[in-house]
């Protein structure tokens, strides 16, 4: 039976490159991209739907979208911030935290995907193995800092480890065969890490394309054992 996945934020550098690969599979049947912006007509393979991760309306309003008898073997959340063109931007200090700038920082990486969770669930696969894929990152494990800084992105991707562990936990009472996983896929050249580029070895900053491969090649490898846990672009599990 061919598959049926969806990519949340597919509009972004990784989760497009997601889509593409997917979109390119033979054994996928249906891509179905979420994103702010629509910019490609529905094709038999691809279903475009318009969704803002931080709106739970317009994420159950995405869901009342989908065809009601859709089981998804894989769901992708490809959603992130780490700064923006405005005043979002990695506390180098105590000083630069802002209630403004943690609201907004948790908004993206931990509630909207956890709402995408809550919604989404539902449509994963029972019959067969299936995957819930978050995006998070290395700066996450408490036990990998060394460095401090980047409050808010730093704590929101450990909040959000933590909701993709209690995912894991609760649905498998009801879903044997559900995997919920946290990936880590590099340093991507992308909007995202462009900013930090120059501190990064030539040979550990990826493509968008190279990334999501390799992300792709952790998720096909994922057995029930490895549900709740974090890893990184080359299999690495990241501890907490």
């Amino acid at each position: 039976m061919k598959k049926k996945v969806a990519v949340i934020g597919s509009s972004g550098a990784i989760g497009n490159s997601i889509c593409k690969k997917l979109i390119n599979d033979d054994s996928v049947e249906e891509v179905y991209k979420f994103s702010r912006v629509i910019k490609n007509e529905d094709t038999d393979k691809i279903k475009n739907i318009e969704i803002d991760i931080e709106d739970e309306n317009s994420i159950k309003s995405c869901v009342e979208k989908l065809p009601s008898n859709i089981k998804f073997d894989l769901i992708f959340v490809a959603t992130g911030i780490l700064h923006n063109d405005n005043d979002i931007f990695p506390e180098k200090s105590i000083k630069d935290i802002s209630i403004d700038k943690l609201q907004k920082v948790f908004l993206v990486n931990t509630i909207g995907p956890t709402l995408v969770g809550k919604y989404f669930i539902p449509f994963l696969r029972k019959d067969a193995r299936s995957v819930f894929a978050f995006l998070s990152a290395r700066v996450g494990s408490i036990s990998d800092n060394k460095l401090g800084g980047w409050y808010s992105y730093r704590a929101s991707k450990t909040a959000l480890n933590q909701i993709i562990k209690n995912f894991s936990i609760e649905v498998k009472r009801s879903n044997i065969n559900a995997i919920f996983v946290g990936l880590q896929p590099g340093t991507v050249k992308s909007y995202l890490s462009k900013p930090f580029e120059k501190n990064v070895k030539s040979d550990k900053l990826f493509t968008p394309d190279y990334s999501a491969e390799k992300l792709l090649d952790v998720i096909s490898n994922l057995t029930n054992e490895d549900g709740g846990k974090v890893y990184a672009w080359d299999g690495e599990e990241i501890r907490p």
